[in-house]
């Protein structure tokens, strides 16, 4: 029996795609694996919260340690043979510059990768940036991607094309949202937002005049129903480490269209209509094919389903229950020699 401990973030409320995504993970793993979880206590908020949980963390330790994104920090009491680190993107040491940007790459990158076996990483193009900013071994750094829960499957749905119905997961500067309203003007679409619209977003769905739904902290059944429900994916982001939704509306059998940078045309393959997040016209172009181009929109959803299989679950559970063996196997031969 292979003992492994997954330390994972406290969850705040309507964030639980990385709950998930290893809650899938540990149903899937084989019979020998017992996995216990260990969840922080407090949110990753201050620095006597981050203590109690790095010093909280050192006494949850199994045969291997999988620090499963977010709170990189925990690495710091463990044993650095048998843990493992997910990093899900580098997104916010992109954004900050000067001292801030320092210390959060010394105590949240630098400092963990010292502290850990190996790093997994959900895209190709967060390896390569993971890379750049930490100068490994890139040998440690290896790409398991993300997962598409079972919920999300084919669900059949004629396509409205007197008011297409549009989805948009997330609200965070990367979403582009704005840039979407901009090219959804005067398309006679029904946008559906998920996530709390700030104030400059609700003046650019009034500026374009863009009918719309906006829903906030939605249950995960309420989510995949609006999967379901929509013709269209838009997640034209401006930055993703991995972009789950892309694989979520292809399992489910909706269209989508995307950004063509980061790790966007990696996991959609050539199953999406890829589009420039940053060009308006690009947006908009591509939205106006899916809508338009019934051939090219049922070209999309058959590629889609094909895609969303390279992202099953059992084949995901796989690869980390080759990695947990792997890193148990390794430190078993150390401590006998």
């Amino acid at each position: 029996m292979i003992r492994v401990t997954h330390y994972m973030r406290r969850p705040e409320f309507g964030v639980y795609s990385l709950e998930r995504l290893y809650e899938d993970v540990r149903t899937h793993l084989p019979a020998d694996f017992q996995v216990s979880i260990c969840v922080s206590r407090l949110f990753s908020r201050g620095l006597f919260g981050r203590l109690y949980d790095i010093v909280h963390s050192r006494y949850c330790q199994g045969d291997v340690n999988h620090v499963t994104g977010d709170v990189h920090f925990l690495t710091y009491l463990m044993d650095r043979r048998r843990t493992v680190l997910t990093i899900l993107d580098c997104v916010t040491l992109e954004r900050l510059q000067g001292f801030k940007r320092w210390l959060l790459w010394l105590f949240w990158y630098w400092l963990p990768e010292k502290r850990c076996a190996v790093i997994i990483v959900i895209s190709e193009a967060t390896r390569q940036q993971v890379l750049q900013h930490l100068h490994c071994n890139p040998d440690k750094v290896r790409v398991i991607y993300c997962n598409v829960s079972e919920e999300f499957k084919p669900v059949p749905k004629p396509f409205n094309a007197s008011r297409p119905r549009i989805l948009h997961i997330g609200t965070t500067p990367n979403k582009n949202l704005e840039r979407l309203v901009a090219a959804l003007e005067s398309l006679g679409i029904e946008l559906v937002i998920i996530g709390k619209l700030t104030e400059s977003q609700s003046h650019a769905l009034k500026q374009y005049r863009v009918s719309y739904e906006n829903y906030v902290n939605l249950s995960r059944e309420a989510l995949v129903e609006q999967y379901y429900r929509c013709d269209v994916l838009s997640f034209a982001s401006t930055y993703e480490g991995f972009g789950l939704p892309i694989v979520e509306a292809n399992a489910v059998g909706r269209a989508v269209v995307t950004s063509n940078i980061w790790s966007m045309p990696e996991v959609a393959g050539d199953a999406a209509c890829l589009v420039d997040p940053f060009d308006v016209a690009s947006i908009r172009a591509g939205i106006c094919r899916v809508i338009e181009d019934a051939a090219y929109r049922k070209h999309l959803v058959e590629r889609g389903f094909e895609n969303a299989k390279r992202f099953h679950v059992e084949t995901i559970a796989a690869q980390y229950a080759a990695l947990y063996r792997d890193i148990h196997a390794r430190t078993n031969r150390v401590s006998n020699t």
